[in-house]
């Protein structure tokens, strides 16, 4: 019995997933929280004001986005990393206690299961007020769940 309650690290860190996928943009919105820090974040415009690229449909750069929301932007990208590095550690760990899974199996399965819910998580806010399914998300989420892999991988390389 002990073992099934390995499951509820990925079940409850999914429903975090869930929840802020069906939170709509402006109730997520952190410009306002960056435009209010004591440090005036504008010294970083020159040195960021070259950057500038496409992504959805949108060009992401200080001119447009200003300093806020380009910082925003990042930090919204950085969280789909994280936050599908650290889905894909829970699903490892659950795995880890099924019986007779071997280590590149359960690695395998516990990033497929990641891929795939990020999958569903994009689809799911296709449903969500002022949210819109991205492709692009599904690789970044797909990337934090591939580094998990690669660290889970080095890390138990290195215990034997």
């Amino acid at each position: 019995m002990k073992n099934y309650l390995y499951w509820l690290l990925p079940i409850g860190w999914m429903a975090v997933i869930f929840r802020s996928s069906a939170t709509p943009y402006q109730n997520q919105d952190i410009k306002p929280l960056l435009g209010s820090f004591p440090v005036d974040l504008s010294f970083l415009e020159p040195l960021v004001d070259w950057i500038s690229f496409r992504y959805h449909q949108s060009v992401v750069s200080v001119e447009t986005l200003g300093i806020e929301g380009f910082i925003e932007f990042f930090i919204r990208k950085g969280a789909h990393v994280g936050v599908f590095f650290l889905l894909m550690c829970a699903f490892y760990a659950a795995l880890r206690k099924a019986p007779g899974l071997k280590s590149r199996t359960n690695l395998a399965l516990s990033f497929f299961l990641t891929v795939a819910y990020a999958v569903a998580d994009e689809v799911h806010q296709g449903f969500t007020p002022n949210r819109t399914p991205y492709f692009g998300d599904v690789v970044l989420d797909s990337f934090g769940a591939l580094l998990a892999a690669v660290c889970l991988l080095v890390f138990t390389r290195w215990k034997r």
